[in-house]
């Protein structure tokens, strides 16, 4: 039996379409999830406070104050810059112990290639290998 030559033309038309077909799904079906990852490390991180010169400024208008009511004379302004001196310095540790702390970092190897790091002031579930999704800035579980 005789075929026409339009017969072989809509086959190969056919075996094409289907060859793209398949190509444009596998495509699709290996498309990088940007927002997308896997948690590659979790680190506890000690942060050291800062002092801003509050703590200091008060500790030595306190220590001022205190050590103005020692002595008499000369000691007594030796007392007041001493009191002044060592309330400034405790002042300025305290307040620094007082912003110090321990922070929580998540560290994410995104499906894109990059990586990012989020920031916790408390302790989280997140674990190395968790599938995670960033969704409005903020890490979820995936």
């Amino acid at each position: 039996m005789k075929r026409s030559k339009y017969y072989f033309s809509s086959r190969i038309a056919m075996a094409v379409s289907a060859f793209l077909t398949i190509a444009i799904l596998s495509q699709e079906a290996q498309a990088v999830c940007n927002e997308c990852g896997t948690v590659t490390d979790v680190k506890t991180v000690t942060v050291e406070g800062q002092g801003s010169g509050v703590g200091a400024v008060t500790g030595g208008v306190l220590g001022g104050v205190v050590g103005h009511q020692v002595g008499g004379g000369r000691g007594k302004d030796l007392a007041t810059i001493g009191g002044v001196v060592g309330g400034a310095y405790v002042g300025h540790q305290v307040e620094k112990k007082s912003k110090s702390g321990t922070r929580y970092h998540v560290f994410v190897e995104m499906e894109d290639g990059t990586s990012k790091t989020f920031k916790y002031s408390s302790k989280t579930s997140y674990q190395v290998g968790d599938r995670v999704k960033v969704k409005n800035g903020k890490l979820i579980r995936a």
